[in-house]
Formats: structure tokens, C-alpha cells, sequence
């Protein structure tokens, strides 16, 4: 069994702290904030011993079996808000009309997986009726942000072939410019109506909840001729459980804890190109 070990900042000292418990065999270090340690006896006693004290010196851990080549994978899926970005974009225009807190409590409350998303959204959209549509713009332009690790993660695995799809609850106004920002290939969200330049509280079309985000995982696939194992599926919310389940590395993002318990990956403290070490 292997464990990788990862930090942010100057972490040198906390790394070789805890990789000093797992007792392994051969210490690599993979970049100067990653170190992998390989060849340990694992246990259920000895993984809670290095979570609780990974977790006091802010480090993530990842468990594998063998290694991860980029070369296995083929596609990187990710959900959009609090995980390609820092926002939630939906909580950022009701600020817009005063209603954030309202909002921000349905948004928690589903991406704990405690609502259905569907009527989730819904609630919260028809809040926004009314609203000029320039608080969108207003959004991107002003709040909207890529999470740490973002652009570098991208850079390495298109610059090795991978293709990536933007796949999000979210909403087309921002999956769309981000595609052409980020040289995305593919992108699917919710659209919200907008009638006379006003948001009219409703969206068009189909949905993007838990099962279609699955589904658009699946149909890049089979337009790409991978399977989706062949597929990095990254997430934080409930919503994005199904699509990461099908996938050949899930990776929690800042994630609820529904979200960690379930993924490969958990990214707690290190950016997005947290990944990259993990894939050999």
C-alpha cells in the first residue's frame, strides 16, 4: 500500500513528521510539497492514527494501491462552483437582491445532500425573479474566481492529451465564458430565462442535478470512445456523487463530508494540482 502525503506552503518538515509513522519502505518525493510513502502495512488503527494527525498538521493523504499514470485517464470531468471556482454563483447574484443568506442556506443544505437539487434550485432561482440580468456579468467580472491549483492543473493534463468538460448545477452564463477562458472542450449547466433583460426566476430546459451530471459524464465518453473509468471526476456537493462514482479517480474538493467519505481523493487543504502528484 502506498500513501502520498501533501501541503501547502513551506510543509518539508510536517511531511517527513507524519510520513515517519506509516514505517515504509522507500520515501519519494514526488514534488517539494508531495512526498509519497510506499510499501506500508495498513491498517484501519494505523489510517485513523495518521488522519487525525495529518489533519493537526494540515496535509492531505491519499491511499493507493500500485500507481496512477496520467496516461490511464483520458478525460477530467469537474463540477464548476466551489470546486473549478470558489464561488457558488447562485449564492452571488442573490446578493445581488439582498437574499443571500437565504439562498446560501438551500444551496448548504443540498450540497449536503440534505434537499433534492432539483427543487433546490428551483426555490432558489424563483428568488431571483426580476433581477436585472447585468448581475451576472456584474459576478463573473467582480467575484468569480479559479480555486487554487485551477490553472495548473489544467495546463498539465491538456498539455498531455486529456480532454475536460465543465459539468455544473451551476448556470451557462459562466460554464460558457469559462469554456473559452479555460480552452475547455465541453460544457453542460442549468440556463436561466431571462425575458426584457430581467431574470425571470425560472430555467430552461432539462435540469442539471445529480443523474444528468452522471449522464453528460457519460455521453463525452462515448463521443470520446473511452469508458468511463477512463474518466477524473472532480466534485464537492451531493449533487456530485453519481458522476464520481462511475469514474476511475473521484476526487473530493473541499468537499462536505459525503463527499469525502465516497471519493478516492480527498483534497482538503492542497489546490486542484493536487491531483498531478497522485498520477505518475
Amino acid at each position: 500500500m502506498n500513501l502520498v502525503l501533501q501541503g501547502t506552503g513551506d510543509c518539508k518538515a510536517r511531511l517527513e513528521r507524519i510520513a515517519a509513522l506509516t514505517a515504509p519502505t522507500n520515501l519519494t518525493w514526488l514534488n517539494e510539497r508531495a512526498l509519497r510513502c510506499e510499501g506500508i502495512t495498513y491498517s484501519a488503527a494505523l489510517s485513523q492514527t495518521i488522519e487525525v494527525a495529518a489533519q493537526a498538521a494540515q496535509l492531505d493523504t491519499t491511499y493507493s494501491i500500485g500507481f496512477h499514470k496520467m496516461s490511464e485517464f483520458k478525460l477530467v470531468a469537474m463540477d464548476m462552483d466551489s470546486t473549478l471556482i470558489t464561488i457558488e454563483c447562485i449564492d452571488e447574484i442573490a446578493d445581488m437582491q439582498g437574499l443571500k443568506k437565504q439562498v446560501s442556506e438551500i444551496t448548504e443544505a443540498a450540497m449536503r445532500g440534505e434537499l433534492d437539487f432539483s427543487e433546490s434550485l428551483k426555490r432558489r432561482v424563483a428568488l431571483l425573479e426580476g433581477l436585472d440580468a447585468s448581475a451576472l456579468e456584474q459576478v463573473y467580472e467582480e467575484r468569480l474566481q479559479l480555486s487554487p491549483g485551477a490553472q495548473e492543473m489544467l495546463q498539465a493534463v491538456q498539455t498531455a492529451g486529456l480532454k475536460t468538460l465543465l459539468v455544473s448545477g451551476g448556470f451557462t452564463y459562466f460554464t460558457e465564458r469559462l469554456k473559452v477562458r479555460l480552452g475547455l472542450d465541453y460544457t453542460n449547466a442549468n440556463q436561466l430565462e431571462i425575458i426584457d433583460g430581467k431574470l425571470t426566476g425560472k430555467v430552461i430546459g432539462t435540469i442539471v442535478d445529480a443523474e444528468e451530471k452522471k449522464r453528460t459524464v457519460e455521453r463525452v465518453c462515448a463521443e470520446l470512445g473511452i469508458v468511463p473509468t477512463q474518466a477524473i471526476v472532480m466534485g464537492d456537493g451531493a449533487n456530485d456523487l453519481k458522476m464520481m462514482a462511475i469514474s476511475g479517480m473521484s476526487v473530493a474538493f473541499r468537499a462536505k463530508p459525503v463527499v469525502r467519505e465516497q471519493a478516492n481523493v480527498a483534497l482538503n487543504f492542497v489546490g486542484l494540482d493536487g491531483i498531478l502528484p497522485l498520477l505518475t
